[in-house]
């Protein structure tokens, strides 16, 4: 079959393949500008890790019948944001105690608002109202209360939304706090630990 070509003329691209060039073109050019500007606004807030510890722990109404539970746990929980452009909205905050893995006290804790370079310090308020626990947890829970102390831990799960000048950004934090020493006579010293992050 004959070729109608002219000599030294060059085959046209089709057109579909053209459209294809240009849209990857413009995707490209698209996610090269939203990473500038990610990195822009990084430069500009320059944010700081959150830093949440546990200062201080108490049990009170302490009470083991059988398998069941009863005790009201105190902790007093530390934020703290250091970012000096970033503030933060706690909208829902839920708080619970585990001891050998298993939940024994838990509670809510009221929505607030932490401003750029704050420390905020949390009353949290566990209850355990008659928890029923395993047969081994209860046996190993009576074994500590007879040393005085027990060991446990305290997670928290809380929506919060980042506030950068008018833009704002909803993440899930979640804190493990652990393990605490908490002592049941108020004579003895708690020690101050740190929480583990997830955001």
């Amino acid at each position: 079959m004959a070729n109608s070509r002219a000599p030294g003329q060059i085959a046209a691209w089709p057109a579909h393949s053209t459209l294809l060039r240009i849209i990857a073109m413009i995707l490209l050019a698209l996610i090269l500008l939203v990473g500038i500007a990610v990195i822009v606004i990084w430069l500009a807030v320059k944010p700081r890790k959150l830093v949440y510890t546990i200062e201080s722990g108490s049990i009170h109404n302490y009470n083991l019948t059988a398998d069941h539970l009863n005790a009201t746990f105190n902790f007093e929980l530390r934020a703290y944001n250091p970012n000096s452009k970033v503030s933060i909205y706690y909208d829902r905050i839920e708080t619970r105690v585990l001891y050998d893995d298993s939940t024994v006290a838990f509670n809510n804790v009221q929505p607030f608002y932490q401003p750029r370079r704050n420390v905020t310090h949390l009353g949290l308020n566990l209850v355990a109202t008659n928890a029923e626990l395993f047969p081994g947890t209860a046996r190993n829970l009576r074994m500590e209360r007879s040393t005085g102390e027990i060991e446990v831990e305290v997670r928290v799960k809380a929506k919060i939304r980042f506030k950068v000048g008018a833009i704002k950004s909803h993440r899930t934090l979640r804190l493990l706090c652990g393990p605490l020493v908490v002592h049941f006579s108020s004579s003895r010293n708690f020690e101050r630990t740190f929480c583990d992050i997830d955001l």
